[in-house]
């Protein structure tokens, strides 16, 4: 009896030690992922010039900018903000940033959950613990949540709003107010296509008018055409407006080798092609007896 008591004691305390290994292990990894994250921001910190100009550029974006503010009637007062899409873009676009939802706990029916904004560089953390009922208001009453999908959807859902908050008290309230007034200005039609678009517009009209490929362009500038600012693009039109007024000639500014030795391969590939096919044509097939 007594050995039977010793072994069932023992075989709790090594069930115990092993979970306390794991729980040292997971918060030990975890403490590792975050001091990788704080150095590397440390390493590689924001470009403020960049982040806001990112900012500006994404709301130039009519699709964001239809989604960008939230209204609602509070009484007699109308009230408004950002919403959880501008947010978003306004966090990933601004860099080093750790933001999300942690589900804490299920207890009773309910989920205790963390909406979080962590800014790895000055150190500055917003977060905002909450409850979620697993329960949904329909029509016929209410409905309680027994799928961990549902569940957990839920919590994403009520959680939202809280990251939405936490995101808008880490970002400055000055860069925040830029990026509304820039959605406003594209959705009355006075703001130009995002600067993606507007390099794209280039390249394409410079090689349906003049013959001038991206490669060759990129050369010209030394770096990949996804790389270009906006005074890249400004000395891009400048070049057209060059060759437009017959001020210059393509060859005063790009290396046309580059350009034949695409054509060329494109034309070898062709030419096999077409090789193949006259032969396949001239191929009589036998007579079937």
């Amino acid at each position: 009896m007594t050995n039977d008591l010793t072994t069932q004691f023992n075989s709790v305390q090594t069930n115990i030690d092993q979970q306390s290994v794991l729980a040292q292990s997971s918060v030990s990894r975890e403490m590792e992922e975050v001091k990788g994250a704080i150095f590397l921001a440390k390493q590689f910190p924001r470009n403020y010039f960049e982040a806001e100009k990112r900012i500006l550029d994404a709301c130039k974006r009519p699709s964001l900018a239809e989604t960008s503010m939230y209204t609602y009637n509070r009484g007699s007062t109308k009230v408004e903000g950002p919403s959880i899409r501008l947010a978003e873009v306004l966090a990933q676009n601004w860099g080093n940033l750790s933001y999300g939802i942690q589900e804490l706990e299920q207890r009773n029916g309910e989920s205790v959950a963390k909406a979080y904004c962590w800014d790895l560089e000055t150190n500055v953390r917003q977060e905002k613990t909450f409850t979620v009922k697993h329960s949904l208001k329909t029509k016929h009453g209410l409905k309680h949540l027994t799928d961990p999908r549902d569940i957990y959807e839920k919590v994403a859902n009520d959680g939202a709003r809280r990251v939405r908050a936490c995101i808008l008290s880490v970002i400055p309230g000055d860069v925040v107010e830029m990026a509304i007034e820039q959605c406003r200005q594209t959705l009355t039609g006075k703001s130009d296509k995002p600067l993606k678009d507007r390099v794209g517009a280039a390249l394409n009209h410079f090689k349906e008018k003049y013959g001038v490929t991206q490669e060759m362009i990129e050369d010209r500038f030394g770096y990949a055409a996804s790389s270009f600012s906006e005074f890249d693009l400004v000395q891009l039109t400048n070049i057209h407006n060059s060759l437009k007024d017959n001020m210059s000639t393509v060859e005063d500014w790009f290396n046309k080798d580059i350009g034949k030795q695409q054509s060329s391969g494109l034309a070898t590939d062709f030419n096999k092609e077409q090789g193949e096919v006259k032969s396949d044509a001239n191929t009589v097939p036998a007579e079937q007896g």
